[in-house]
Formats: structure tokens, C-alpha cells, sequence
């Protein structure tokens, strides 16, 4: 059996999978042509237009690990809304506590006894004092370099090449083959000239950040503990107390995004390995899939930062938002942190990741395939590499869109849908064994179609 891969085969199967999707969803591609009458591009946010489809799949209904979609067909969701819905669609505890709130107003710009919950709670995975509210993780990485650069009068951020921050203007920038800074390609009509306010490194490089940050023009380093946007990258040991030690070195902040990394247990990966952040920044799962997002930071910052606050501008000066801390995302977060987010959760989930990965690696295995799996929590990636990326650099130079593309549609044809863009697969509690093994099954059969 050849391990080269034919791109003439590649292409015909993907054309098969491509009608083949097609002849199956008439409901979705009428709807998608009605969208395409009153919505850009006939999907509500920009990057749908991306799916694995020639057309999106439209949703009728979703609970726990599956959804359905209009043409009636049930899925297995191992995207869970790319970490949103990492807690399974709609859990019971956050649509009871959704229901109950809703009687008693959503939003009023004024605080609930909830929010202090919520605030202990946080305090308690994370070990930091005092916390925001903010509806997305943008908004919280965003009021988070704010607050750095405030209080230390410096310019700049610092970045790792390839991260993911969401839609925070300063990170979109990369290095290109020759270690240059520039601006991510197809960064949309930037504000700024992201080399103007960031520096960019490669992840794991010890020298890079002491060379960086040398010159202490740098407010915050912004970095994933794990770099989980390109593919799983984990630090090489020792790479978390040198960051740790260089940023307060030269009197930068540290700010940890556990938006994605939450994956990895009850308080993310800053707990499981007793990181020290000035900031951690968290989104996505942390309501069960309604809007809600944090950010906290440690006694020095708050006072720091109090020392320089305009109280009679703080409506004003960046750093909020008129819905962030509503009500109904204040009492989404209390039930799903303490009726969903629990041990148990992360107990079950993990070991389903592991059997998930070891279903994967047995096909690479028995094919001789030159691919890798990695996994965080109960999160896990397969990736068309020998060896595991040290950094984004090396992580970017080994994507494939066309076989990205036909193993996502293959599954999506076969009743499961991974996460867009990359091979990522979550698992919430909801997912079942037969689940994991029938993926098994269906990413053989794809590898076979493509190596017999």
C-alpha cells in the first residue's frame, strides 16, 4: 500500500463527496439560497461561508453531543460550536437557571447577587482576586492589553506566531519565512499596522522572548498556555517558568487565554500546572453556550490600575460594554459552573478523549500513515505530520486545505461533524462510546478511500 497520496484521486473523491452532499440536503441549499438574498455570502457570520460543504448544513435542533439539521438527518457533534458548546447543547442546569432569570429581566446595567457567585467561584479555580465581565473572549483579551498598557505606559504586546485571540486587532500578525513580522495575510482592512503595536515570536523559543522583551517597550505578553488555533502545540518543559520569569524580568504582564485550554480541566491548564498570570482571560463554554465571557487579574494590577482610573470617564475610556455582566448570562455562568463545568464532567469527557485518539492513532497505525494525533484535556487534533509541531510556524507549513476539506466533508456525509478549518474533535460528556468507535470506523473508511 502507497503512502504517497494520489492529488488526481483526492480530487475526484472530493468532487464524489461533494454531490454527494449536495443530492442529500435540498432543505439546506433552498435555505442557503434564500439566505443569500438577505444575509452576505448567505450565512450569518463571515467565516461559515468556510464549511466543508458547498454549502452550510442548516440546524433544526441540538442536544447534548448531536444535532439535527432541516433535511432530517442526525448528527454526531464533536465541534460542540468550536469549544462554545464544549458542555453539550443546551445542558439541562443553564437552560433551567435561562429560563427561570428570564422571568426576572435580562439586562439593566445594574449588578445581581449572582455576579458575586460567580466572582468566588472564579476566584477559586484560577487563584486570581478580582474579575470582569465581558460577552466574548475578544472583549476580554481586548480590556486586558488596555489595563497592561495603561498601567505601564508601555506601546507594545508580544505574540506568538500563528496564535488565535479572536478578533483582537494587535494579534493578527505573523512571521514570514524569514522570521519577518507581517500582517497575518487576509487581515481585513486593519486599524493599525499590526507590526506597529506587536512584536511576534515563534512559541517555545526562550531567546526570542529574553531578545523581546529586553528592550521593555512590551505592556503584556498575550499567549494560550497551549496554542490550540494550529493545530495542539504543548510547551516544551520548562517553557511556562522561563515565560514566567523573563516577563517579570523586564516588568511585562503576562496574560494566559484559557478560552480553549479550559479543556483541560476544572481551572484550564493554569491550574493543572499552578501557572501565575497577571490576566487570564476565558469565553466560549463558560455559560453553556451563551454569550459570557471574564477576565481577571491579580491585586498589584487592580491596584494599579484603580490608581489611574477616571472614575468620572470609566464609562468611556474602553474597557466595557452596555449588555457585558447582563443578568442572563450572569445566571448562565453560575449553573454551568456549578452543575456543569465539575469534575465529573472532566473525568468523563477526558476518558472518552482518550479513547477518541486512540481509535485515530489505531488506523494511522495500521496504515503506516506518517500522521500524528494530539490531545489537551478532552480536546484532540490529528494532523498530516510525522512529528508534533513545536510552534505555529512549523504547525502552518504542514496544512493541507484539500485533505483538511474531503476528510471533514467524508464524516460530515456520514453523520459527523468536526470542528472547521482544522481536524479537532471535542467530546463532551454527552458523547457515547458508540460515538467514539462509529469515528473510528468513518476515519477509516476515508483513509482507506484514499490509500486502497
Amino acid at each position: 500500500m502507497s503512502l504517497t497520496l494520489n492529488r488526481t484521486k483526492l480530487a475526484s473523491l472530493l468532487r464524489q463527496e461533494e454531490s454527494l452532499f449536495h443530492k442529500t440536503h435540498p432543505k439546506s441549499y433552498e435555505l442557503y439560497g434564500r439566505a443569500r438574498k438577505s444575509l452576505h455570502g448567505g450565512v450569518p457570520m463571515l467565516w461559515m461561508v468556510r464549511w466543508a460543504g458547498s454549502f452550510p448544513v442548516f440546524v433544526k435542533s441540538a442536544k447534548g453531543a448531536r444535532f439535527t439539521d432541516v433535511d432530517g438527518y442526525e448528527y454526531i457533534d464533536f465541534c460542540l460550536g468550536d469549544t462554545g458548546a464544549m458542555t453539550g447543547h443546551s445542558p439541562e442546569a443553564t437552560v433551567n437557571a435561562v429560563n427561570e432569570q428570564m422571568q426576572n429581566g435580562i439586562t439593566l446595567m445594574l449588578p445581581y447577587e449572582d455576579a458575586i457567585w460567580v466572582g468566588e467561584e472564579l476566584q477559586r479555580r484560577f487563584k486570581l482576586p478580582y474579575w470582569q465581565f465581558t460577552l466574548t473572549a475578544t472583549d476580554a483579551n481586548r480590556f486586558a492589553l488596555r489595563m497592561a498598557r495603561l498601567i505601564t505606559d508601555r506601546p507594545k504586546i508580544l505574540v506568538f506566531n500563528y496564535c488565535y485571540h479572536g478578533s483582537v486587532d494587535e494579534t493578527f500578525i505573523t512571521l514570514d519565512e524569514e522570521g519577518t513580522p507581517i500582517s497575518r495575510p487576509n487581515n481585513m482592512g486593519p486599524q493599525v499596522d499590526p507590526r506597529e503595536t506587536t512584536k511576534v515570536i515563534e512559541f517555545n523559543d526562550i531567546a526570542a522572548l529574553e531578545t523581546a522583551l529586553s528592550a521593555r517597550d512590551v505592556a503584556a505578553v498575550l499567549a494560550e498556555p497551549v496554542m490550540t488555533n494550529i493545530g495542539i502545540i504543548h510547551p516544551d518543559a520548562g517553557y511556562h517558568d522561563a515565560l514566567r520569569e523573563i516577563t517579570r524580568k523586564y516588568g511585562t504582564y503576562l496574560i494566559i487565554d484559557e478560552t480553549h485550554t479550559i479543556c483541560a480541566g476544572l481551572g484550564g491548564y493554569t491550574a493543572s500546572f499552578s501557572l501565575q498570570p497577571d490576566f487570564l482571560t476565558l469565553g466560549k463554554p463558560l455559560a453553556g453556550g451563551v454569550p459570557a465571557a471574564v477576565y481577571g487579574f491579580t491585586e498589584e494590577v487592580s491596584q494599579q490600575f484603580a490608581a489611574r482610573l477616571n472614575r468620572d470617564d470609566a464609562d468611556v475610556g474602553g474597557i466595557g460594554g452596555t449588555l457585558a455582566g447582563n443578568a442572563l448570562s450572569i445566571a448562565a455562568m453560575k449553573a454551568t459552573l456549578q452543575h456543569v463545568l465539575t469534575d465529573e464532567f472532566y473525568s468523563k469527557a477526558i476518558a472518552l478523549q482518550e479513547k477518541f485518539t486512540a481509535g485515530v492513532e489505531s488506523v494511522i497505525a495500521e496504515f503506516e500513515l506518517p500522521w500524528i494525533v494530539k490531545r489537551l484535556g478532552n480536546r484532540s487534533e490529528y494532523w498530516f505530520r510525522p512529528k508534533p509541531p513545536r510552534n505555529g510556524g512549523e504547525a502552518a507549513s504542514a496544512i493541507d486545505h484539500e485533505l483538511d476539506r474531503y476528510m471533514h466533508l467524508f464524516t460530515l456525509n456520514r453523520g459527523i461533524l468536526m470542528t472547521p478549518f482544522h481536524n479537532m474533535a471535542l467530546i463532551s460528556p454527552e458523547t457515547t462510546e458508540e460515538d467514539v468507535h462509529y469515528h473510528a470506523k468513518v476515519f477509516r473508511d476515508a483513509v482507506q478511500s484514499l490509500f486502497a
